[in-house]
């Protein structure tokens, strides 16, 4: 007689903090971004701190070596960015979440910036599988001169193999304060064949949806304008973008396929982060094919 082989979930979590040290009194020495903190439980980890653009940012990429996400599984992420410190967080790939197999899989992530931090979360998107069943949180709490950019991106179904999300269940919450207070919060719920995948006033039948945020000073009605020239709308990809109280900034982006959508957060990336956080930007090299 055969037995089905039931795996156990992964339960894992990964805290990760960053310093800013000054290593030389001469004032023309920029301070350095360390990592100075690094804890993790389960298959959730760092390799190493990486320095592409010098002493005072701090690169690192978030490792899940199982590269998928099963029902029962819970992966926690808790990154502390300190006064005037700047890291740059991506993944390598995408982040695959399986067919469900009774169970929730789950995964959250916290990150607080302290005074005059600076941080740019990169990570590539989540992949749900046809009748997945996930809930992802995101929280950011930024002191009031801290300044933050990144994205978020979700693609339902493998499209490539023709696979759809007829069946299924997502929840996405966001949480983003700033000085104390709340400058946005958002819940979503995504079912496996909903109409609200194919309104219009929802997903319009595009597979891949995306958010960019910028957070800061910068963050202004203005700002955001002054991307409506960049974004297209088409059948294929579109994009609006809006400016809340609080300094943030919000693009939405919906797309047929993943490439292009990935390649319009990238330029934004580009374009926004000396504005935002006032540092030039450089593809990174894991964009590099």
């Amino acid at each position: 007689m055969n037995s089905a082989v039931v795996s156990e979930p992964w339960q894992a979590r990964l805290e990760l903090g960053f310093s800013s040290v000054l290593e030389s009194a001469d004032p023309g020495v920029q301070a350095r971004t360390v990592l100075s903190r690094r804890r993790h439980r389960g298959p959730l980890r760092v390799q190493k701190a990486l320095y592409p653009e010098g002493r005072s940012v701090c690169h690192t990429v978030v490792l899940h070596p199982p590269s998928g996400i099963a029902g029962g599984d819970l992966l926690e992420l808790d990154v502390e960015v300190g006064d005037h410190a700047h890291a740059v967080l991506s993944t390598p790939g995408a982040t695959r979440w399986y067919k469900a197999n009774g169970q929730t899989a789950r995964q959250h992530t916290h990150i607080r910036l302290g005074a005059g931090a600076r941080l740019d979360w990169l990570p590539q998107e989540n992949l749900f599988f046809e009748a997945s069943n996930a809930e992802l949180s995101f929280s950011l709490e930024a002191d009031a001169s801290a300044t933050a950019l990144g994205w978020d991106a979700v693609m339902l179904g493998r499209t490539a193999r023709g696979e759809g999300f007829t069946r299924g269940r997502i929840g996405l919450a966001s949480h983003f304060s700033r000085a104390g207070g709340t400058v946005w919060r958002e819940r979503a719920r995504l079912d496996g064949g909903d109409t609200l995948l194919h309104s219009a006033a929802g997903l319009a039948g595009l597979p891949v949806q995306a958010t960019l945020w910028a957070v800061g000073s910068a963050c202004t009605p203005e700002l955001a304008a002054s991307l409506a020239p960049l974004l297209p709308w088409s059948d294929q990809l579109r994009a609006g973008s809006t400016a809340l109280p609080g300094g943030i900034v919000l693009v939405r982006i919906l797309g047929l396929a993943m490439e292009p959508v990935r390649m319009l957060l990238e330029r934004l990336w580009v374009g926004l982060r000396p504005t935002v956080l006032g540092v030039a930007a450089a593809p990174l090299r894991l964009w590099v094919s």
